[in-house]
C-alpha cells in the first residue's frame, strides 16, 4: 500500500522537469535523482500490487518510501529558493545577483549536497539488499482474495437460521424478485460495503428450498478478482449437473473456451436457471459471461453481490433490480452481538456491569454485521470490565494486531487494496477527520486539490476531476453518503471501523496521524497531523519539520498561541473555529500553503503581507470578524476559492453579510468560488472579467446596480451557483436586464423585492435548487418556473402577496417544496399530474390558508407533510375534518399550532390519529358523564391513567393525552371542578416555583469545528435546516415556538409564558427566570439579555407596569403579587465579567446564584494554562456554596497565581 509515495514521485519528477534549469549548478544531480525517482516509482507500484511477506522485503519497501519523502523535502526547499527569487521586486532581484551572491552560492551548494546524500542512500539500499539476498518482492497480490476469505464466502451457504438476525425481511424481498413469475430474464444485484452481509443474505436466499424448486438448475459461483472465464464456465457446468444429480461431463477440465461456451449455451437453452455470482469487482465479468446466459423467456435469474454501486446500477441488457443492503438497526445489532458475546453467560444475557461498554462497542459497529459478529466473538472470552475497557480504548490496535479480528480487517481492507493508485491517498485523507464527522463535499474536493492528489486532465478542471474521485469512492462503498433535502450529495462519512483501519494504514505509511489527547505525537516523520479535542499547546508536539497538513478540531479548548516553527513546508492549515484573535505573523512565510481555513475565528483583519502566499488555492474566512479584504489579496494569483460570507444573528431579511473587497479583485483570473462579496464601488462591474467563476454571491445589491450586474452575469458562462441579496427588504433587486442566464446555472438564490418575475427564469433549464425570499411579487411566479426540467428544490419565503397559488402543470422533478410567510395566501391549487415526484411539503406562517391545497391527494409520492403557524381551522380539517381523507396516503405528518398560548405538536404516521386535546373532552356534557367530572370529596383517589386509557380506546387515539393538554382543553364552565383533580401536584414546578425560560435569536453551533456539522443535540442555528430556530433547538419545541411567534421579543416571551402557566392552573406568585447574560450589550438596571440575545425588564414583565427606570420598577414589584425569588444565569465570559454581572443583578434587586458547569477539581499537573481553562466557561449556573474564597485561594496557590476577581461575589 504505497499509494502516497507512488503519487508523490510522479509530482517530484514533474517538478524537476520544469524547474531544473533554474539552478544550473545542481542540474546533473537533479537529473540523476529524476531517473532514480522514476525507477523507485516502478518499484513501489510493483510493491503496491502485493503484500510482502518477508521482513527484509518489508524493510526494503519502507526504506524506499522514506527516501521519496526526503526527496520531496529537498525539492520543496528548492522551490522555496525559486519562489523567493521570483516574488522579489526588480531591485531585490538585483541585490540577489550582486550583494547576496555568496549566499545564493551557498544555498545552491546546500541543495546539491542534500541531493548527493539522497543518491548515496539509494545506493546503500541497493547494496544492502544484494548483501542480504533481498532481490524480489513476492507476496500476496492485493488483487487476489485470501483463501480463508474464500472459505468464509463458501461457509455462508451453511449458516444456521437461528444465527441470523435482521435478515428475514430482506430475504423475503429477494425471494420475491427471484420468483415473481415474470418470464423475462432478470439480474438482481445485492450491493453494500464489505462486511455488510451481502454474501450471507444471498446464500440464505439461495439455500431456500422454495427457491431451488422454482428453478430447473442453479449454481453458486465465487468470483475472484483475478478470475479466468474458462474456470468460471467449468464451475458453472459442474454446479448445474451436481444440483440435478447428473453426471458431470467427461473431459470438462480439458475443454477450451469455445467448447465450454457451446456446452453451457446448449444446456441452458430451455431451462429456467438461477446463477449467483458472489463478490463481483469488475463489470467486464458480465460482458464475458452474458453470452451463454442470455435466455430471455424462461424466467431465469442472475443474482450477483458486489461492493461497487456502479456495477449494481449498470445498465444490463436485460431487466435489472439493484438491492442495496442497509445496516442493521441498533436493536438487531445488539441482539446479534449478545448472541455471540454472552452465549456462555448465565441467562445468555449481558451482565449489568458490562452493558455500558458492550453497547458502546455495538455503536462502533454502526450496524455492520461482520463487525458485530467478530467483535462479539472476541469479547466472549473476556469477563472482567477492565478487559472490556481495554479493548474499547485500544480498538485501533486490536483491529490490526489481534488474530481474532484479522478476518474482519482483511475483508474491509480488500476494498482499499482494490482502489486505483490515485484514489488511495484520497481515501486515507478522509480518516484524518474526527469520528462521525460530516465531511462536506466541496471542502473535501478543495483539500484533495491542495494536497496535489488530483491528476491533471486536459479540458477538465481539477474540481471536476476530484468530483469524479469522490463519486467513485462512494460507488465503491468506501464512504457513506449524506444527502441534502433535495436528495443531492451533501457530504460523506467514514464507517468507524473502516476509519480505524485507514488510520492504521496511514500511520504505517507515515501518511498521517490523529491526536485525540490519549498519546503524544513524537514521530517527526508524520506528514499530516489532525489534532482533535486536546488541551495541549500545538508547540508541545515535537517533530513537525516534515508536516504538510495540519488540522485543528475542537479548538475551543485548544491553547493556540503561535504556530510551531517547523511549519514552513505546510500545504494545508485548517484552523476552523480556533480561538485566535489576530492573524498569525508566521503564516505569510508558508510559501507552500495551498489551503487556509480561518472560518469562525475571531480574527478581525488580514494583513497586507498575505500577498506573499502566492500558491494559495483556497482561503476560507467565513463567519470570522473580517469585514473587508486587504488590497494585497489581488496578489494571490493562483487563488481558486474565496469563501467569506458571514451569518448574522438577525431573524429576518438580512441573515448573511458579505465582505468588502477592492475592485482589483478581478486580477484573480483563476477564481472559481466567490462567496460572498459586498457590493461596493466598482466590484460588480469588474466581476465580468472573472470568467472562471462557478459560484458567486453578492450582498448589499442596490436597484441602481441592475445594468452592471446583468452585464457581468451575462459574461459568466461557467457559473453554477448564484446568490444575490438586496441591501434591505425595501430595496428592489433588479435583474430583469439579464437577457439569458449562464447556461450551466444549477442553484439560484435571490433575496430581495422583485418588481416582476424575470423573463429569464424560464430559461433555467439546468437549475436544481431555487430559493426566492422577500420577493413580494404581485403575480404568481409558478407559471414562469413550472416547466423547468431539473428543478428539485423550491423554497418560496414571503415571495407572493396574492391570495392564490396554482400548480397547474409541470415541476416534474420537484422533490421538496417549502411555502412560508405568505399571510395573504388563502388558496393553493394542485392539478393532477403536477409535481409527480414531490416527497416533502412544508407550509408555514400562512395564516390566511384555511384549507389544504386542493389536489394534495394527487401527490402520491409525498413522504412528509409539515404544517406550522396556520389557522386552527386547517389543523382541525387535517386532523379529522373534511381534509382528513386527502392526506391518508402520506406516511408522516407534522402539525404545529398555538392554542391558548400553548404550542402543540402532533406527529403521526397514521392519518387516523386525532387531536388529543379535542377528543379528551369533546364537549362539556360529555365531561359531566365522566368519573373525573364528579366532585369527589377532598383526598379521594381517582385513577387518571385508567380514565385516559378509556378515552383513547373510545376516540381512537394512538397515545394518551398529556396532563397539560387536558388542562388546556378544560371548558371554562368545568374548570373550577376539574382543575383541582388534575393539579394533583404542582405541574412543571419545583417547590411551587414556576420556571420562566426564553429563547435567543439564532446563533451558530459552537461545535461545528469538531463535528463538521451541527450537533445532534444542537440542531438549530443558521447552519441548520431549521432557518428560524435558536442553536440547540429545532424550532418546534414549545419554548422555541413561543420565541419565534414573539420574534424573539423577550418581553412577549416572558409575558405569554406567565399567562400560559396561569391558564394551566399554576400559581404565578413565584417565578424563577432562566437568563443568559452578555455584558457587552448591557444597557441599564434590570435589563438582561434573555437566553443570549434580547433585552428584558424583568420587573415590568412580572408586574405589568411600564417603568421609567430601575428604581420605579423595583418599587412596583415590591407590591406586586408576582415575585422574582431567584435567578439562573448562563454566561460565557471571564470571571471579571461574572463579577460585573452580579453587581448589576444585585443593584437591580435580584437574588442571584451560581453553579459552575466546569468540574471543581483541576487537572494535574497544575499548569497555568490548564488552570485558566477553569475560568473559560461555556455556561454558568454558580451556587455560592461551590464558589467560595477558600476554593479560589487553594486553586490560585497551587497554580502559582493570585486570584482576586471573585472578591465582590461572596457578599451576595
Amino acid at each position: 500500500m504505497e499509494s502516497a509515495a507512488s503519487l508523490l514521485i510522479g509530482k517530484i519528477a514533474a517538478i524537476l522537469e520544469n524547474e531544473a534549469s533554474s539552478i544550473a549548478a545542481v542540474r546533473d544531480e537533479v537529473d540523476d535523482l529524476k531517473l532514480e525517482l522514476i525507477s523507485m516509482k516502478c518499484f513501489l507500484r510493483d510493491a503496491e500490487g502485493k503484500e510482502p511477506q518477508a521482513e527484509g522485503v518489508k524493510t526494503w519497501v519502507t526504506s524506499v518510501r522514506d527516501l521519496t519523502c526526503d526527496a520531496e523535502i529537498v525539492i520543496d526547499e528548492f522551490l522555496y529558493y525559486i519562489y523567493d527569487k521570483q516574488s522579489a521586486t526588480p531591485f531585490a532581484k538585483l541585490l540577489h545577483r550582486t550583494i547576496y551572491f555568496p549566499k545564493n552560492l551557498w544555498y545552491r551548494h546546500r541543495i546539491a549536497k542534500k541531493l548527493q546524500k539522497i543518491k548515496k542512500k539509494i545506493k546503500a539500499i541497493s547494496e544492502r539488499n544484494e548483501r542480504y539476498g533481498v532481490s524480489t518482492i513476492e507476496g500476496t497480490s492485493s488483487d487476489s482474495v485470501p483463501r480463508w476469505v474464500k472459505n468464509k464466502a463458501e461457509s455462508s451457504l451453511y449458516i444456521m437460521e437461528d444465527e441470523l438476525i435482521g435478515i428475514e425481511d430482506k430475504k423475503q424481498t429477494l425471494m420475491g424478485l427471484l420468483m415473481n413469475g415474470e418470464e423475462n430474464e432478470m439480474v438482481v444485484s445485492v450491493v453494500g460495503m464489505g462486511g455488510s452481509g451481502k454474501t450471507t443474505l444471498a446464500a440464505n436466499t439461495f439455500n431456500n428450498e422454495n427457491v431451488k424448486r422454482h428453478f430447473d438448475c442453479y449454481a453458486w459461483i465465487n468470483v475472484s478478482q483475478t478470475y479466468v472465464i474458462e474456470d468460471l464456465f467449468k464451475k458453472m457446468i459442474k454446479k448445474f449437473h451436481e444440483g440435478r444429480k447428473e453426471e458431470v461431463p467427461e473431459h470438462l477440465n480439458s475443454m477450451r473456451y469455445e467448447e465450454l461456451l457451446e456446452m453451457l449455451s446448449t444446456y441452458l437453452k430451455s431451462k429456467r436457471y438461477l446463477v449467483v455470482l458472489d463478490d463481483v469487482w469488475d463489470i467486464k465479468l458480465w460482458q464475458e459471461i452474458r453470452i451463454p446466459l442470455l435466455n430471455r423467456h424462461h424466467g431465469s435469474r442472475i443474482m450477483l453481490t458486489t461492493r461497487k454501486k456502479d456495477i449494481a446500477f449498470y445498465s444490463f441488457e436485460v431487466e435489472s433490480r439493484p438491492f442495496e443492503i442497509e445496516p442493521l438497526e441498533y436493536n438487531e445489532a445488539w441482539e446479534l452481538f449478545s448472541k455471540k458475546a454472552f452465549s456462555t453467560y448465565d441467562n445468555k444475557s449481558c451482565p449489568p456491569e458490562l452493558e455500558l461498554l458492550a453497547r458502546k462497542l455495538v455503536e462502533k459497529c454502526e450496524g455492520l454485521p461482520l463487525a458485530v459478529v467478530t467483535l462479539g466473538g472476541l469479547m466472549s472470552s473476556k469477563r472482567s470490565s477492565s478487559e472490556w475497557r481495554s479493548v474499547y480504548n485500544s480498538l485501533n490496535w486490536h483491529l490490526t494486531n489481534n488474530p481474532m479480528l484479522k478476518p474482519m480487517s482483511s475483508i474491509l481492507l480488500l476494498s482499499f487494496n482494490n482502489l486505483p493508485n490515485h484514489l488511495k491517498p484520497c481515501f486515507l485523507y478522509c480518516a484524518l477527520f474526527p469520528e462521525d464527522y460530516l465531511i462536506k463535499r466541496y471542502r473535501l474536493i478543495r483539500l484533495w486539490i491542495a494536497e496535489g492528489f488530483v491528476e491533471s486532465t486536459d479540458g477538465v478542471t481539477p474540481e471536476e476531476v476530484a468530483e469524479g474521485y469522490l463519486v467513485e469512492l462512494i460507488f465503491r462503498s468506501m464512504l457513506q453518503v449524506e444527502k441534502n433535502e433535495a436528495g443531492g450529495l451533501r457530504g460523506c462519512k467514514m464507517h468507524d471501523l473502516v476509519r480505524e483501519l485507514a488510520l492504521s494504514t496511514s500511520k504505517k505509511e507515515k501518511f498521517g496521524a490523529t491526536y485525540v489527547g490519549r498519546e503524544i505525537v513524537d514521530n517527526g516523520e508524520i506528514r499530516r497531523l489532525s489534532i482533535q479535542t486536546t488541551e495541549r499547546e500545538i508547540n508541545s508536539c515535537p517533530g513537525m519539520s516534515k508536516l504538510r497538513c495540519f488540522f485543528v478540531f475542537g479548538a475551543g479548548i485548544f491553547m493556540l498561541k503561535k504556530l510551531p516553527s517547523g511549519f514552513k513546508l505546510l500545504r494545508v492549515l485548517y484552523l476552523e473555529n480556533a480561538p485566535i484573535e489576530r492573524f498569525p505573523d508566521e503564516l505569510v512565510y508558508l510559501f507552500n500553503l495551498r489551503y487556509l481555513n480561518l472560518k469562525g475565528t475571531l480574527i478581525e483583519e488580514l494583513p497586507e503581507s498575505i500577498g506573499r502566499l502566492r500558491n494559495l488555492l483556497t482561503l476560507n474566512i467565513s463567519d470570522s470578524k473580517i469585514k473587508a479584504l486587504p488590497k494585497a489579496i489581488s496578489k494571490l494569483v493562483n487563488l481558486r476559492h474565496l469563501i467569506m460570507y458571514r451569518h448574522t444573528d438577525h431573524y429576518g431579511f438580512i441573515y448573511i453579510n458579505g465582505t468588502k473587497a477592492a475592485s482589483d479583485l478581478s486580477t484573480l483570473q483563476k477564481l472559481q468560488v466567490l462567496q460572498s462579496v459586498e457590493s461596493e464601488g466598482k466590484i460588480i462591474k469588474v466581476i465580468r472579467n472573472m470568467t472562471e467563476l462557478t459560484s458567486l454571491g453578492i450582498t448589499n445589491v442596490k436597484a441602481s446596480d441592475e445594468m452592471d450586474l446583468c452585464d457581468s452575469l451575462q459574461k459568466l458562462e461557467l457559473l453554477h451557483s448564484l446568490f444575490l441579496m438586496a441591501s434591505d427588504e425595501e430595496e428592489f433587486l433588479r435583474v430583469n436586464a439579464l437577457r439569458s442566464p449562464p447556461p450551466d446555472l444549477q442553484k439560484v438564490y435571490l433575496a430581495g423585492k422583485l418588481e416582476k418575475v424575470p423573463l429569464w427564469f424560464g430559461s433555467l433549464h439546468n437549475v436544481i435548487r431555487m430559493a426566492l425570499r422577500w420577493s413580494r411579487l404581485e403575480e404568481d411566479v409558478l407559471p414562469h418556473i413550472q416547466a423547468l426540467p431539473n428543478l428539485e428544490y423550491l423554497s418560496l419565503v414571503n415571495t407572493y402577496v396574492g391570495e392564490k397559488l396554482c400548480f397547474s402543470r409541470g415541476f416534474i422533478k420537484l422533490k421538496h417544496l417549502a411555502l412560508r410567510q405568505m399571510p395573504l395566501l388563502d388558496r393553493i391549487a394542485i392539478k393532477k399530474g403536477t409535481m409527480p415526484n414531490l416527497q416533502v411539503l412544508d407550509i408555514g406562517d400562512c395564516m390566511g390558508l384555511k384549507t389544504l391545497p386542493q389536489g394534495i391527494e394527487f401527490l402520491a409520492n409525498v413522504e412528509r407533510l409539515t404544517l406550522y403557524s396556520v389557522p386552527m381551522q386547517l389543523i382541525e380539517s387535517v386532523r379529522g375534518g373534511m381534509d382528513h381523507p386527502k392526506v391518508q396516503h402520506i406516511p408522516e405528518i407534522h402539525l404545529y399550532y398555538e392554542r391558548e398560548n400553548i404550542w402543540c405538536h402532533e406527529s403521526f404516521s397514521e392519518s387516523s390519529l386525532r387531536s388529543t386535546c379535542e377528543t379528551a373532552y369533546p364537549s362539556p356534557s360529555d365531561c359531566r358523564n365522566r368519573e373525573l367530572h364528579g366532585r369527589p370529596r377532598k383526598g379521594q383517589n381517582v385513577d387518571l391513567n385508567s380514565l385516559k386509557t378509556t378515552a383513547c380506546r373510545k376516540y381512537g387515539l394512538s397515545r394518551a393525552p398529556k396532563l397539560v393538554e387536558l388542562i388546556a382543553a378544560l371548558p371554562e364552565s368545568d374548570r373550577e371542578a376539574l382543575l383541582p383533580k388534575l393539579r394533583a401536584k404542582p405541574v412543571r414546578t419545583a417547590s411551587g416555583i414556576a420556571v420562566l425560560a426564553g429563547m435567543s435569536k439564532p446563533h451558530r453551533c459552537p461545535h461545528i469545528a469538531t463535528t463538521g456539522n451541527i450537533c445532534v443535540s444542537s440542531p438549530g442555528g443558521p447552519d441548520s435546516d431549521f432557518e428560524c430556530s435558536t442553536q440547540s433547538y429545532t424550532g418546534y419545541e414549545p419554548t422555541s415556538m413561543r420565541a419565534i411567534r414573539a420574534r424573539y421579543n423577550p418581553y412577549v416571551q416572558a409575558r405569554s409564558r406567565i399567562d400560559q402557566l396561569k391558564r394551566l392552573g399554576h400559581s404565578e406568585d413565584k417565578v424563577w427566570p432562566v437568563l443568559c447574560l452578555e455584558l457587552k450589550e448591557f444597557i441599564f438596571g434590570a435589563e438582561f439579555i434573555l437566553m443570549g440575545g434580547a433585552f428584558i425588564n424583568l420587573h415590568d414583565v412580572l408586574s405589568g407596569h411600564t417603568s421609567a427606570n430601575v428604581e420605579e420598577a423595583v418599587a412596583c414589584s415590591e407590591h406586586d403579587a408576582t415575585k422574582c425569588i431567584g435567578m439562573t444565569i448562563e454566561i460565557g465570559h471571564s470571571v471579571a465579567a461574572v463579577s460585573d454581572c452580579f453587581c448589576l443583578a444585585k443593584d437591580a434587586g435580584f437574588k442571584v446564584s451560581l453553579v459552575p458547569y466546569h468540574k471543581t477539581h483541576l487537572p494535574s499537573p497544575w499548569e497555568k494554562n490548564g488552570f485558566w481553562t477553569f475560568y473559560i466557561y461555556n455556561g454558568l449556573k454558580i451556587y455560592p456554596t461551590l464558589v467560595i474564597r477558600l476554593d479560589s485561594m487553594i486553586f490560585g496557590k497551587r497554580a502559582g497565581i493570585e486570584i482576586t476577581h471573585l472578591s465582590n461575589l461572596w457578599t451576595l
